[in-house]
């Protein structure tokens, strides 16, 4: 069964990820270099991995043929997210390298952009950095502020940093390797600021001296990710060719003209924003399938491992035998696997609006674009915030050996935990998530901070987004599909009902989103400052995002289970699929009695249903996590390796 889930899971890029899977099992020897090297000499490690792996042809997949990659976008995110089986690190300076670094020059910059730098970016000669958090502003990107000043008379800009605020924070590939910063600033022409674009700006010498005007510092020891060489950089003065001005979508010519066809400032910004997306999609992927490597660990040693046993007898139990043992990891499993799905889904639309050539945004739509990033934020949150939750419950399941850092869990515990924080803190993108539920005016996409969404809202009658979402009829149908607590004579009935599960949480995302809405509007209408307004509900505007992502996530695992292959792969994914479905349910089983969807015995009947699910799973748990296909040495850990032949 595990070979045939395996193929189903690695699905059209099975290449790819089989690619990197043989490059990871090749370079074993970086999971200990972390531990056993100085902080110098592992970041120069993971670099020399890197470089070994670029010369290997996948980093260049998802790139234009003509500049040496191979068009394929799917594979190239596929592979990547493989890569968070092995090192971290690894996988942070591939996505800083590639995913950031090239990736801007390939989607915000032109054909000469792409001439002169593309090639030597994706092939590794260029190292470089994608410099746009500052220390004052991390998420809020429009208020960044670092400067871009034109001078006409040169035909340069003037790169600067005007304030301790506005230093460059937390840039991997600055304290140590980078060459060139994809530097995200103000742009300041003929004395009219236009919003944040983004120029190429050198900063290191070819031997690696900082060049002059620009002060580079290194962030030195951090919870995890130590291979990477996150560093500081300060502007005085900088001074660039007009040429770096990354300008797809604006452009200043000699006589310091500034243009774009996009008029609105805050759309040209959100779109510029919206082509660098692809950073959300693979976070949200990697962290998945860090969570895969934990679980593969804490599920083998639990299948392995024996403690105590019944009374007046010298066998000893496994530990994946006891009841409470599969509850903390088994529904972490089967989340796995919903969300492995989500993320493949997520990618496919990620595909389908770049186009497959990797080449730049596709003709799809604004709608679809803005689409996307909402999924792209909702799924990298989730995704990350179960990696958090996952790798700390696969820790405390394998005990002391699990506390060990030769067992892997430790790093692992500690190079994802940033992850719930970069591309975007997942509260805020929940943010984004709620805001794109509320209204169906995407044109209109306004700023992200609290009082531009307010605002937006206010000035849209809250009333009609209401009802174009149909809630009113939506919520009348679901009072006829959805029992209530009064409505069911046996409180088993139709639990492992897809239509009952996919009804609930589409309930609860709807009844959540009108809830918002109408709080919204009714403090507007009281009079109440628009940002207080917001900031009174923004605890339910983020409750109904994830509850939407919730939503999409199940359905996701639904149409996985629908399109298996027939026969025990199938079967087993469908009991996977209910044991999440009800895990998810009984998770917010306070929310549906309060609401009148569940009675106190459905909900004890859901607690005992999940309670049998575990037990089911239990004797194929062991084939669920071989068919992650996790390669060896990143799983044959020594707490697992005395019990494998027992």
């Amino acid at each position: 069964m595990s070979t045939v889930l395996r193929e189903y899971l690695d699905g059209p890029h099975k290449a790819a990820r089989d690619l990197v899977r043989d490059g990871l099992a090749a370079n074993a020897g970086l999971l200990d270099a972390g531990l056993e090297l100085s902080r110098a000499e592992y970041r120069d490690k993971v670099l020399e991995v890197l470089q070994q792996i670029t010369a290997e042809g996948h980093t260049g997949r998802g790139f234009p043929k003509e500049y040496g990659g191979q068009g394929d976008l799917g594979g190239f995110l596929a592979g990547f997210e493989t890569l968070a089986f092995g090192d971290l690190s690894l996988m942070i300076k591939a996505g800083v390298q590639f995913g950031l670094f090239a990736g801007a020059i390939l989607h915000l910059g032109t054909a000469r952009h792409h001439d002169e730098y593309l090639n030597d970016a994706i092939e590794g000669r260029l190292l470089g950095c994608f410099a746009m958090t500052e220390t004052g502003h991390g998420s809020n990107v429009q208020a960044l502020q670092t400067t871009a000043t034109y001078d006409p008379a040169s035909e340069e800009f003037v790169i600067h940093t005007p304030t301790a605020a506005a230093r460059k924070d937390y840039i991997g590939n600055a304290a140590r390797h980078g060459r060139m910063a994809a530097v995200f600033a103000q742009l300041v022409v003929g004395g009219e600021t236009h919003g944040v674009h983004c120029l190429l700006v050198p900063i290191r010498t070819p031997d690696g001296d900082p060049l002059p005007g620009v002060a580079l510092s290194d962030c030195g020891a951090k919870l995890g990710l130590n291979g990477v060489d996150n560093g500081r950089i300060v502007f005085d003065q900088v001074r660039v060719p007009r040429t770096a001005l990354l300008d797809r979508y604006a452009q200043v010519d000699a006589e310091g003209n500034y243009s774009s066809e996009i008029e609105n400032p805050d759309r040209r910004f959100f779109t510029m924003l919206g082509t660098l997306v692809q950073g959300r999609v693979s976070v949200g992927g990697a962290a998945i399938n860090a969570s895969k490597v934990a679980l593969t660990i804490a599920i083998r040693y639990a299948d392995r491992r024996r403690q105590f046993g019944a009374p007046g007898s010298a066998d000893e139990s496994l530990l994946l035998d006891y009841r409470m043992h599969q509850r903390r990891l088994l529904p972490l499993l089967a989340r796995t696997y919903a969300l492995h799905f989500a993320q493949a889904e997520l990618v496919d639309e990620f595909v389908r609006i770049f186009g497959g050539d990797g080449e730049g945004l596709a003709e799809k739509g604004e709608h679809d674009q803005r689409a996307l990033e909402a999924q792209a934020a909702g799924t990298k949150a989730l995704g990350t915030w179960h990696a958090t939750e996952t790798i700390q419950m696969c820790r405390e399941a394998c005990g002391g050996a699990g506390y060990l850092a030769e067992n892997r869990l430790s790093t692992l515990k500690a190079d994802t935990d940033v992850f719930t924080t970069f591309e975007g803190d997942n509260t805020v993108l929940l943010q984004l998530v709620a805001k794109g539920l509320l209204t169906n005016y995407r044109e209109s996409f306004g700023k992200l901070d609290p009082l531009g969404m307010a605002r937006f809202i206010a000035g849209q009658a809250v009333e009609v987004a209401v009802e174009k979402t149909a809630l009113r009829t939506l919520i009348e149908r679901l009072r006829d599909a959805v029992p209530n607590r009064n409505d069911l004579a046996d409180p088993d009935a139709g639990l492992r009902d897809d239509a009952y599960h996919c009804g609930l949480l589409r309930f609860r995302e709807e009844h959540m989103l009108a809830g918002v809405a109408r709080r919204l509007k009714r403090g507007i209408d009281d009079g109440v400052d628009p940002f207080e307004a917001f900031n009174r509900c923004q605890d339910h505007v983020i409750a109904a995002g994830r509850a939407h992502v919730e939503r999409v996530v199940l359905e996701a695992f639904l149409a996985a289970v629908q399109a298996a292959p027939e026969g025990t792969a199938r079967d087993r994914l469908k009991e996977l699929y209910d044991l999440h479905a009800l895990a998810t349910i009984e998770a917010e089983r306070a929310w549906y009695i309060e609401h009148g969807r569940l009675s106190g015995a459905r909900s004890k009947a859901i607690t005992a249903l999940v309670n049998e699910l575990c037990g089911a799973v239990r004797p194929y748990a062991g084939e669920l996590v071989d068919a992650f296909g996790v390669p060896g040495a990143a799983v044959e850990v020594p707490m697992v390796v005395p019990f494998q032949h027992e």
